[in-house]
Order: structure tokens, then C-alpha cells, then sequence
């Protein structure tokens, strides 16, 4: 074969490739955030998995599907990844709520823990000249449900997402882990009953879309953007909970939500900018602070849990580099 076969061959090789293996990514990336509970690492993680299928693709000969093929390198690359891993989590999941005097929020300033992010729900939009047919579960997506998945054990989180959230039959499943059924049904077992320990879906949740939602994410903007806390005092159930990473307290109930923010968090009005987005299936804010050279920089993403009674839940992330991860400039339009 000469060089000029050699090129073609291989062109027409990557051009089968990419037809194959592409339409899968944008579920791809949603998997393995839910594996490792980091946008950051699932996008590097979909990256690893499409450079060992390339390597792989010569000698794939479809045996299975495409998707499932893919969903075994994807899923063992998230495994390899979570060996000796910490566990990422929300100060929830540190134990029960602060219970003491107003104090500062407190930081985990030696790096102990390693946090949640949360998942830009733009990142599953198919692009609009090349719309794919296939259905993400975002519910799946939901941020306390992902919180509760990174407390189970790697191999059981694999197990619990191939079979309920992707479903996979108990065959593929023990195909894609390299174990046999009768593990995957025990494991399976094991993973259903920790979550039902740690995970409960309210029942009266409202989608980002439903005008309650838009109505109560308008009113969570507003009052951080006055620093009104009688707006916040409208939108927050009065069962609301709010934590933020890095902190390690979190607060339940709204009264204490309010004092915490009132004292130490809404400042003066023009502090805060903040615009609506969606992360994880939820209303979310892009949070911008005003810096004491008096600039408006980014600060991070807020990811609210609205019903039709109010805002149950307040899940702030303290990080800039989410606000370009969601696809937001570093200063906001005016």
C-alpha cells in the first residue's frame, strides 16, 4: 500500500469514526459527570474515552453496538480515574445543619474536601444545524441526586447507572464491567438500598420551565441584587436550606438562611449581578461580585430547588472558572 493509500485509508477511517462515535458524546459527558460529580473531570474523562476508542476503533468489529462499546471505555476510564479518589461532595453531606451562633462562613481552607460541581444544561443542547435524536434522562442530572451517587461505592454507581438511568440489561452491564450477572444484581441491590438511605425526590418539585420557577428564580435575583431581604423572605420556603462550597456549615430553615446572608453575604444593593441560566435540570444564577476596586468579577453558580410553595433549596458554588464553564462571559453585559 503506498503512503497516498495509507492517508486514505486512514481519512476514511476517521470519517467512520467520527460518524459512529460522536452523536454519543453529549450522553457520554452527562455519564461520566454523574460518575466523578465534576464537569471539569467528565469533560476530561469523555476526552480520554474517545482517544482509547480511536486507538481501539481498527479492531472494533460491532459485535455490540457503537453506544455500548462506548459506554464500556467510558465507564471503565471513569473507574480508573476513581481509584484512590475522594469522593466529591456538598457540606450536606458533611453532617446536619449549623447550629450555633451567626458566625462567618467557614471555609474548608486546608483543601480537605473536594466539592460538587454542578452540570450546565447547555452542554447537552445538540447543535442546532446537526440535532441528534438521542434522549438525555436530565433528571438523572438532578444536583442532591448526583450529591447522593458520589456515597456509593465506584462499582456500585456504575452498576446503578447502566441499569436504571441508561438501561442496560443485567447481561450488557456485566459485559461493559468485565463481572458476571450475578454480581451486577447484587451490586445493583446494594447501590438501590444506600441511596434510599441518602436520596428522597420530593414529590412537589417544578421544572425550570414552569412560570412558578421563573417566577421564584426573578425574585432570588432581585433580592440578592438589592439586598432586599424581604424579597428573599418571599421566595425561600420556610423549610428552605442553603449551602455553599467551600464552606462546611450549610443552614436550614429560612430564618437562619436570611441571617446568614443578611449578615455576611447580600452587602449593599449593586454588590451582586446575577443572570438566569440552568444547571443540573434547575432554575441556576451566573453570580458576579463586585471586587473592592469596585469590578464586577466572577464569582460563580447558585443552583436553586424551586415548588410551588417556594425555594426548598440554595446550592452555591464559590468558583470563577464555572461561570466561563457555563459559557458566560467574565464581565456581564450591562
Amino acid at each position: 500500500m503506498t503512503r497516498a493509500d495509507q492517508r486514505a485509508d486512514t481519512d476514511a477511517l476517521n470519517t467512520r469514526f467520527v460518524t459512529d462515535t460522536e452523536p454519543h458524546r453529549r450522553e457520554l459527558l452527562a455519564h461520566c459527570y454523574r460518575m466523578v460529580g465534576s464537569v471539569h473531570e467528565a469533560e476530561d474523562l469523555v476526552q480520554e474515552t474517545y482517544i482509547r476508542a480511536w486507538r481501539a476503533y481498527r479492531k472494533f468489529e460491532h459485535r455490540s453496538s457503537t453506544r455500548t462499546w462506548l459506554y464500556a471505555i467510558a465507564t471503565n476510564v471513569c473507574l480508573d480515574a476513581l481509584t484512590d479518589h475522594r469522593h466529591r461532595v456538598l457540606p450536606s453531606g458533611l453532617g446536619g445543619p449549623y447550629r450555633g451562633p451567626t458566625t462567618p462562613p467557614d471555609p474548608d481552607s486546608t483543601g480537605e474536601f473536594a466539592w460538587l460541581q454542578p452540570f450546565p444544561d447547555a452542554l447537552l443542547t445538540p447543535p442546532a444545524n446537526n440535532p441528534e435524536t438521542l434522549v438525555i434522562d436530565r433528571e438523572s442530572l438532578r444536583l442532591a441526586l448526583v450529591a447522593s451517587l458520589q456515597h456509593l461505592p465506584p462499582q456500585q454507581r456504575a452498576i446503578l447507572m447502566l441499569r436504571e438511568v441508561l438501561a442496560f440489561s443485567t447481561a450488557e452491564t456485566a459485559q461493559i464491567l468485565g463481572t458476571t450477572r450475578a454480581s451486577v444484581k447484587s451490586g445493583l441491590q446494594r447501590a438501590r438500598t444506600r441511596l434510599a438511605e441518602l436520596h428522597s425526590t420530593p414529590t412537589d418539585l417544578i421544572e425550570p420551565s414552569d412560570p412558578r420557577a421563573r417566577t421564584l428564580l426573578a425574585g432570588y435575583i432581585a433580592a440578592f441584587e438589592h439586598s432586599d431581604t424581604n424579597l428573599l423572605e418571599q421566595v425561600l420556603r420556610a423549610d428552605a436550606t442553603l449551602e455553599a462550597t467551600p464552606f462546611k456549615n450549610w443552614y436550614e430553615g429560612r430564618t437562619s438562611c436570611i441571617r446568614q446572608l443578611s449578615t455576611y453575604i447580600l452587602g449593599t444593593p449593586g454588590d451582586w449581578r446575577m443572570l438566569p441560566t440552568l444547571a443540573n435540570n434547575q432554575p441556576a444564577v451566573i453570580t458576579y461580585h463586585r471586587n473592592p476596586q469596585g469590578i464586577l468579577t466572577p464569582y460563580g453558580v447558585a443552583v436553586l430547588t424551586p415548588t410551588p410553595t417556594g425555594i426548598t433549596r440554595v446550592v452555591a458554588f464559590q468558583d470563577p472558572n464555572l461561570v466561563a464553564a457555563f459559557g458566560f462571559p467574565p464581565t456581564p453585559p450591562h
